[in-house]
């Protein structure tokens, strides 16, 4: 019971409106005490301790019998306290915590000094719930890091290509269920591995290695020029 008397306690006077009015930089390097923290996060401090308890905050740094939190914590619980607006329960901000906490982080995820034509997007939580109403669901962001869709970089997320994450939510406007759209991006990954090995074996084979690169727009052109083929022989076939 005291934990549903704390997690009432949490929405009450949050929200984006609040945090902004509190005009604290979340990437600074000030700490606050507890009671200070809760201020300016809107909550209050009983409150600020279930979230702990709960592991939805990382621990605090201790001096002696002080805790001490950071900007990265005020950050979190304004994230917080935007996904209790949008419906999200606390459960589910807990599993989505998790599921960040031991994905891929972005480098990992990027390839460091791998080349690439696609733009990576960085997203607050609220961006990325707001991409997604209703759909950013704990096992759905498990699945799009699993992927590698989304990597992590200290307080952000980075999707690796704006336009699948313009592809994707443009899906979901539409009525198409996010969870579908991901096992449909994980049956293309594997083709387009596929395909990818078979262009790469071709370039390698007949032009030098430092044109492989140059030689990129084409591959991609083939397959959009093939998959344009496709669909129009598939949607010819419709009643």
């Amino acid at each position: 019971m005291a934990e549903q008397r704390g997690a009432a306690d949490g929405p009450t006077g949050t929200g984006p409106a609040g945090a902004a009015q509190a005009g604290t930089d979340p990437a600074g390097d000030r700490e606050y005490r507890a009671e200070e923290l809760a201020r300016l996060a809107g909550i209050t401090v009983r409150t600020l301790r279930f979230y702990r308890e709960r592991k939805l905050i990382p621990p605090p740094r201790r001096e002696g019998r002080i805790a001490w939190y950071d900007g990265h914590h005020l950050a979190r619980l304004r994230t917080i306290a935007a996904l209790l607006e949008r419906g999200h329960t606390l459960t589910g901000i807990a599993e989505l915590a998790e599921a960040f906490e031991h994905g891929r982080n972005v480098a990992d995820v990027l390839g460091m000094g791998t080349p690439t034509e696609e733009e990576p997007v960085r997203l607050t939580p609220e961006e990325l719930a707001a991409r997604f109403e209703g759909e950013a669901t704990p096992e759905n962001l498990a699945a799009a890091l699993e992927l590698g869709y989304l990597g992590t970089d200290g307080d952000e997320i980075v999707h690796v290509s704006r336009r699948l994450l313009d592809v994707s939510s443009a899906l979901v406007r539409e009525g198409v269920p996010l969870a579908e759209v991901l096992r449909a991006g994980a049956r293309v990954r594997e083709h387009a591995d596929a395909l990818a090995d078979l262009f790469q074996t071709l370039i390698t084979r007949h032009t030098p290695a430092q044109d492989a690169h140059r030689l990129r727009p084409l591959a991609r052109s083939v397959v959009e020029a093939e998959l344009s083929l496709a669909l129009d022989r598939r949607m010819g076939r419709r009643p």
